[in-house]
């Protein structure tokens, strides 16, 4: 079958077209959009389809950085991180889609990693999964998702969750102080304000401020010139700055105590998996400070050290999981 998938995200929109059969997805022609460009999601669908001869599909399926609500009239979600509402009706009579369904993103993430391979993934912690265990997925990107993956019938089913706003929970003085801090610009302090894009720069700022090290000229050309967390993350991992990797090194800490918050909540016996755009760039610093947080559960240390944890390094995951869920929506195969 011909299926539309989609990855909607604060920073990029991906668009597929795929052909699903028995249970596998084969991505035809992808093509992807600096979200911030466009007013909305129809104006980058309708670029996108221009170029299809024949644009029909048995099913669309669009996963969307949001919280997805079911209306009297389909389907709903206003993007976090973007000015964009999307209603399923409102796409399903402007471009005639006869079957359409939209889903988390990390949603979409927990059913294509069925047609990953071991590639596809770097092994920070090998443990000993449980077969059919509960699972869990994180990801830091424009902002920050966590999802549920639990075994139903001959399969996981992904439950998406909003877990990235939950309140930030310090671990030691330093994080005492960054608590405080946020509290003060933004009078709340959650996950997602530190494990993000932008939050590594809300570190780099709060490192900066209170004298954590002077800040290089030259670091503070590239943030004002591009993007500022890939200058901070290039100046930690290639030019060893000293205040750029102190904020990495507190986000990956970071990162790690709340990947372990997870863990413990989902009962992740069968793992983690770490998706996000920021991992894979961070891969070679995601190692014994993250792992030290992730472990470092008190009594539930042993609990955790027995949990697989993964970081996904293949950037389509999220497309594949939304053609799968076209096909689930046309009834010809179960996500």
């Amino acid at each position: 079958m011909r299926v539309l998938a989609g990855d909607i995200g604060g920073t990029s929109t991906r668009l597929c077209i795929a052909e699903c059969t028995a249970g596998a997805c084969r991505l035809q022609r992808t093509q992807q959009f600096a979200s911030i460009r466009y007013i909305g999601l129809a104006q980058i669908l309708g670029e996108f389809l221009q170029q299809e001869p024949a644009p029909s599909f048995d099913a669309v399926c669009l996963a969307i950085a949001a919280p997805v609500r079911s209306t009297s009239t389909g389907q709903s979600a206003k993007v976090t991180n973007l000015p964009w509402e999307i209603e399923s009706s409102a796409f399903a009579q402007a471009f005639g889609f006869a079957r359409i369904r939209l889903i988390n993103d990390f949603e979409a993430i927990g059913y294509g990693l069925s047609m990953l391979g071991t590639s596809d993934f770097v092994v920070l912690q090998q443990g000993d999964p449980v077969p059919r265990g509960p699972r869990a997925l994180i990801g830091a990107g424009t902002g920050l998702g966590q999802a549920i993956l639990v075994w139903q019938g001959d399969n996981y089913d992904a439950i998406p969750t909003e877990g990235g706003h939950a309140d930030f929970g310090p671990v030691e003085e330093l994080q005492l102080e960054l608590s405080r801090y946020l509290l003060r610009q933004y009078g709340h302090a959650s996950y997602e304000l530190i494990l993000s894009g932008a939050g590594l720069v809300r570190l780099y700022a709060f490192l900066r401020a209170r004298g954590a090290s002077t800040e290089s000229a030259s670091v503070a050309r590239a943030m004002q010139s591009g993007d500022p967390a890939a200058a901070i993350t290039h100046a930690a991992l290639h030019q060893h700055d000293p205040l750029a990797q102190q904020a990495l090194d507190l986000f990956v800490r970071i990162y790690g105590a709340q990947a372990g918050n997870l863990a413990l909540t989902a009962g992740a016996t069968g793992g983690i998996d770490i998706a996000g755009g920021i991992a894979p760039k961070i891969v070679s610093v995601l190692g014994e400070n993250f792992l030290s947080a992730f472990r470092s559960k008190g009594s539930m240390s042993h609990y955790v050290r027995a949990i697989p944890v993964r970081v996904i390094t293949n950037t389509e995951v999220g497309l594949y999981g939304a053609a799968l869920a076209a096909a689930r929506l046309s009834g010809a195969d179960p996500v």
